[in-house]
């Protein structure tokens, strides 16, 4: 079963409402913002850090035109230096590829280790428009769902300020 079809088949397991629009591959915010799909809600911006010493993994989602300074992150977070992960740790922690970065990649995160960092802001918006682990798709699901889903599956979410 193709990763896309995967999540499909877990949201609808899980009786959670989506809507789903599928569109060609999409690698940056700047490209989902060209297909206009923002409205129907906020899309997220989603990054995949790592630690200094690479045995702790974190999964930020946050309001699309926002920006991270990985310095204030890691205070925050109280973590050691963070950097952004290779493509193979990506594939190895979230099964996921370069592009494809969503809060839906924690189902392949099977040993529940990576953390998930979303803005608080998210919470106030309706919609929130992530990759159905697949970047040529875009499903909207409400903040509530995905905060379900993720601790549901058991990883670690927290919620903080980012400007």
């Amino acid at each position: 079963m193709e990763q896309k079809e995967m999540v499909i088949a877990q949201l609808d397991a899980r009786n959670i409402s989506y809507q789903i629009d599928t569109h060609p591959a999409v690698y940056t915010i700047d490209d989902m913002e060209q297909l206009g799909l923002n409205t129907r809600g906020e899309i997220a911006k989603n990054l995949f850090l790592r630690n200094s010493n690479g045995k702790q993994h974190f999964l930020v989602v946050l309001c699309h035109d926002k920006k991270v300074n990985l310095k204030d992150l890691q205070k925050k977070l109280g973590s050691t230096a963070l950097s952004f992960a290779s493509e193979n740790r990506l594939k190895k922690y979230l099964g996921l590829t370069k592009g494809a970065v969503t809060p839906l990649g924690i189902f392949n995160n099977y040993d529940c280790s990576v953390i998930v960092v979303m803005d608080k802001e998210l919470k106030e918006k309706n919609a929130i428009g992530v990759h159905p682990n697949d970047n040529t798709a875009t499903v909207w699901l409400t903040t509530a769902d995905i905060i379900a889903i993720v601790t549901e599956h058991g990883n670690e979410i927290r919620f903080l300020d980012f400007e």
